[in-house]
């Protein structure tokens, strides 16, 4: 595949936002979806879906390919037709421009409440949680054994910290939400269509070591059965400050095996992943509920 380093600006700027509009239109025009795209231009779908969503504006050299891609489907199409407004696109498109309108007045974004908080916090204490991540949790369809999932946490322009993780071809993009002493996970499993939460408790601190909390997720079964479970986050690397670059790391993160052996996983952390609940445990003193209390936390900073 081409390289994605090359001349992507990174921005959720007016013209991003903008650009992000259009090609979203135009892949529902063209009933061309993100993974065909990535597909014909030779680019990581995810690179795609940050061309969508507004985080990043193609480089010269993709922004051609893709409106020569466009040209092949819609007659006379070039580069510069980009700079029309929405409505003249969808007439270049030969879509209906009141229908493009009525469409763009509903907002797309959730309207979050307390955001405005947690962009305050993420100001604060953002910094000491950016890096590269392993999330070891329990397999579900292995009873007994453990699954590893590589993250990167990075703080994106609009004040939030983005968060991605890979595991074997599966890509998990969205948002680590600060807020008071925890974070929340709010992210989209991009290749099946699903969301996926979870919820951790803080590290005070200059630079988090490592995490844990509780994540909330479908299986891959046919009746996408939810899952709920315990989860521990490890700082494995920093990020180098070039994008591009620990993009491609992250990229290469996922490539390695998803499930680790169990006498690899260390005995404090399979542990705090495999504590009994429910009924039986009341008596034992164990837990009714899966939780994941502060005075048995393992986060800590470094």
């Amino acid at each position: 595949m081409h390289a994605e380093a090359s001349g992507e600006l990174e921005g959720a700027t007016t013209m991003s936002r903008l650009f992000s509009e259009k090609l979203a239109f135009a892949l529902k025009a063209l009933s061309l979806s993100r993974g065909a795209l990535a597909s014909e231009l030779e680019v990581d779908k995810s690179l795609v879906g940050r061309w969508v969503r507004g985080s990043v504006t193609p480089s010269r050299h993709n922004l051609s390919r893709l409106s020569e891609l466009i040209a092949r489907r819609v007659d006379g199409f070039n580069v510069l037709d980009w700079e029309r407004p929405l409505g003249g696109l969808a007439v270049l498109f030969g879509v209906d421009p009141d229908a493009v309108a009525s469409a763009d007045a509903a907002p797309d974004v959730l309207p979050l409440p307390l955001l405005d908080l947690v962009r305050s916090t993420t100001a604060l204490r953002g910094r000491a949680y950016e890096g590269f991540f392993r999330t070891t949790r329990p397999f579900f369809q292995s009873p007994g054994d453990f699954i590893y999932d590589h993250s990167l946490i990075r703080r994106r322009p609009d004040g939030l910290l983005g968060f991605r993780m890979v595991n074997s071809g599966v890509t998990v993009e969205g948002w680590l939400l600060l807020l008071h002493s925890h974070g929340y996970i709010i992210s989209t499993e991009l290749s099946s269509g699903t969301y996926a939460f979870g919820l951790v408790n803080g590290a005070p601190g200059a630079r988090v070591d490592r995490l844990d909390g509780l994540f909330l997720i479908q299986s891959s079964d046919i009746a996408r059965t939810p899952h709920a479970g315990a989860m521990v986050m490890e700082r494995i690397g920093d990020l180098s400050g070039d994008e591009a670059a620990d993009d491609a790391r992250l990229d290469e993160f996922g490539k390695l095996p998803a499930s680790p052996p169990r006498e690899s996983v260390p005995a404090d952390i399979a542990a705090h992943l495999s504590r009994d609940i429910g009924p039986s445990q009341i008596a034992r003193g164990g837990d009714w509920l899966l939780s994941a209390p502060t005075i048995r936390s393992l986060s800590r900073n470094a």
